[in-house]
């Protein structure tokens, strides 16, 4: 296993684990990646430092009782992202990338007043917290794994 840092077009940086470093490349060739944090398929590697244990710092049942609670924390938060999405999916109304004209006219009194999620550029989120429209971003896991 292999574990790489990696970085999205939005500078989110995250960690991916890889059976190796071919996995990798494969994965990135077939656009399989995406950010953890905003969905997005605009990843790159992070720097990385690399990680030189001292000599007898840890044992092999140390680093792998280390490594199997690491896998367990990403699971568990894997889960609740999934579960997160499936709340919003079944209890909001999916405006796509007409989401910051809706949440505008939402904000204004224009339209009724109901929850929405979609997609809006860093941009447009800008604009709309300047506006005073309350908004929140998710981060929105593909329906696949990588």
């Amino acid at each position: 296993m292999i574990k790489y840092d990696l970085k999205c077009d939005n500078a989110h940086i995250f960690e991916a684990w890889f059976k190796n470093s071919a996995t990798y490349d494969a994965q990135m060739s077939a656009g399989a990646l995406v950010c953890a944090v905003c969905g997005t398929a605009g990843i790159t590697k992070a720097p990385m430092a690399p990680s030189v244990p001292k000599k007898n710092s840890l044992s092999k049942g140390d680093r792998t009782a280390i490594a199997e609670k690491e896998t367990n924390q990403a699971a568990a938060m894997m889960m609740a992202m999934r579960e997160i999405r499936d709340t919003v999916e079944k209890n909001f109304d999916n405006v796509g990338d007409q989401f910051a004209e809706e949440a505008r006219k939402i904000h204004y009194g224009e339209t009724e007043t109901r929850g929405i999620y979609g997609q809006a550029t860093a941009e447009e989120n800008t604009e709309l917290r300047e506006e005073g429209v309350e908004i929140s971003e998710i981060p929105w896991l593909p329906d696949s794994d990588n």
